[in-house]
């Protein structure tokens, strides 16, 4: 289906597939393009804003709004464009893969560019800082229905994320990061034993907190001996 760019009193007008754009976000040089050879075409993108036909993520950076895409806006898919390099990440990540129970309202992400946050009409967005060398480790491409994608830290990837980039964490055993994963956290540890220790390794290589992500490796190596669970979490077994 498509959709009137703009009034029929108008001399010229030009016509979008709105349901092809879909939510993938335009910058404002597509846009320009889009609406065809208009002597002042920022007029006719405003225009557009103003009516709701499309919404303002930044500065040159827009989504076609749910009511013409006919298709839901994935706040995900629009942290990784609104600034980038950048993966999903922190408590997006870990209730993207139903880790934690409490729902999420701002997206975070991590980035190797310095630190920032968006306040937009669709949420806000937080990005954290890390290094290059450890940006790309763990990352996986997340596919909705074959439609868009959008980038991620796999789960072992996102917990070692939370220690990295957490403020004042400072984990002096294995029992007080498993006290941190189920109580702060609350990931439940049958999720924590299926967790990959060459991510976890690499991470230790060139990340920060090296002896805290060094205890989720031995947690993860106690667990592949012991068979850890929830049933015999901290409290009845204690790992060196």
């Amino acid at each position: 289906m498509k959709f009137l760019l703009f009034s029929p009193g108008e001399t010229l007008f030009e016509m979008i597939e709105f349901e092809k754009i879909g939510n993938i976000p335009l910058e404002s040089t597509i846009l320009q393009n889009l609406v065809g050879n208009y002597k002042f075409p920022r007029n006719k993108i405003s225009a557009l804003e103003k009516r709701g036909e499309i919404i303002r993520l930044k500065k040159g950076l827009y989504v076609v709004s749910e009511k013409n895409s006919r298709k839901s806006v994935s706040r995900e898919l629009l942290a990784n464009h609104l600034y980038g390099p950048s993966y999903i990440s922190l408590e997006t990540a870990l209730s993207f893969y139903g880790m934690i129970p409490e729902r999420v309202f701002a997206v975070r992400s991590m980035t190797f560019k310095r630190a920032k946050s968006f306040e937009t009409s669709l949420g806000n967005f937080d990005y954290k800082t890390v290094s290059l060398d450890y940006f790309g480790i763990g990352l996986r491409q997340e596919i909705i229905e074959n439609q868009y994608a959008f980038l991620i830290a796999t789960p072992t990837k996102t917990v070692c994320d939370m220690i990295v980039a957490t403020p004042n964490l400072r984990l002096q055993s294995v029992r007080a990061l498993q006290t941190y994963l189920l109580e702060d956290l609350r990931i439940d540890l049958d999720v924590v034993k299926n967790f990959d220790k060459k991510i976890v390794e690499q991470c230790i290589k060139v990340g920060k907190k090296k002896g805290e992500l060094e205890l989720l490796l031995r947690l993860l190596e106690y667990d592949s001996t012991h068979k850890l669970t929830q049933k015999n979490k901290i409290y009845a077994s204690k790992p060196p």
